[in-house]
């Protein structure tokens, strides 16, 4: 399990039934994804969307949570493991060598508004030595450890970070990669496989989209002639939002999972889900 849930490992899960399914669950206030993978012949079984219709609060988001693993048959099944993303914007990134627990709150207060009620746990970064500090939906990790006892988790920007720079690793060119939702999105900027940004934005409009994108550009000196530009989640090609994009960045491809799952629903092109399928 991840440090810092430590009121989560007290439990032991029973010896049970080997279900040879695992269950990803992303979780976030504008809405819940969940995907099922079968390990026997390493087959996506099911992917499930639920989007709100507005942002919700971490008590209606656990309602909503509560109420899809009570009326979903296909959430019934025992499941090996439990893996569930935190999604939002409350997280930041601190090196390793500077991170001390015993101030972990501080670091947050600096970019995000936090409660002092809030729970703050962290993932580490092993492969560029760096710390994510975050608030989990300690609720919800609540009633899924109820429900199934050990899970593992993890902030999206953490999962998101491992596997792009796992992917630059040996790379010699600059990149800018940005991760698309419904409602949000993220930028990514490696230098020959180095992080060197990662932020996250929300946006109502495309105006909104190529503003955050472009004041990035220009704030980290990139010349948009040149930054070769990944795009990863909901984005497809001739959209609203690629059209616009286009228009600015000369360089743009579509970025790919690395798993070699076969699916047999719910996923239209190797880019989109990233962080969902990722996690396994």
């Amino acid at each position: 399990m991840v440090t810092g849930l430590k009121f989560m490992i007290q439990k032991k899960n029973n010896v049970k039934h080997i279900s040879h399914k695992v269950l990803s669950i992303q979780i976030s206030l504008n809405g819940l994804s969940f995907c099922i993978l079968n390990t026997l012949n390493d087959s996506v079984s099911k992917i499930e969307h639920i989007i709100f219709d507005k942002k919700v609060t971490p008590f209606d988001l656990l309602d909503a949570v509560k109420h899809t693993f009570n009326t979903e048959e296909w959430l019934s099944d025992s499941f090996d493991a439990i893996q569930v993303i935190h999604v939002n914007e409350l997280a930041t990134l601190v090196p390793k060598p500077l991170f001390n627990e015993e101030a972990i709150a501080d670091y947050l207060k600096l970019n995000s508004k936090i409660l002092k009620t809030d729970y703050i746990t962290f993932d580490t970064i092993a492969i560029n030595e760096t710390v994510n500090v975050y608030v989990p939906y300690v609720n919800v990790n609540n009633f899924i450890y109820e429900r199934f006892g050990d899970f593992t988790y993890k902030h999206h920007s953490t999962v998101l970070i491992e596997e792009l720079l796992a992917q630059e690793k040996n790379a010699s060119v600059n990149k800018m990669y940005i991760h698309v939702n419904a409602t949000h999105f993220e930028i990514i900027t490696t230098k020959e496989g180095a992080l060197t940004l990662y932020n996250s934005f929300e946006y109502h409009t495309t105006q909104d989209f190529i503003y955050y994108i472009l004041f990035t550009v220009e704030q980290l000196q990139l010349n948009p002639e040149v930054i070769e530009t990944v795009l990863l989640g909901t984005i497809t090609k001739n959209d609203t939002f690629y059209n616009i994009l286009y228009k600015y960045i000369r360089h743009i491809s579509f970025g790919s999972r690395k798993d070699t799952f076969s699916v047999t629903e719910g996923l239209p092109n190797k880019h989109s889900h990233f962080t969902l399928l990722t996690r396994f």
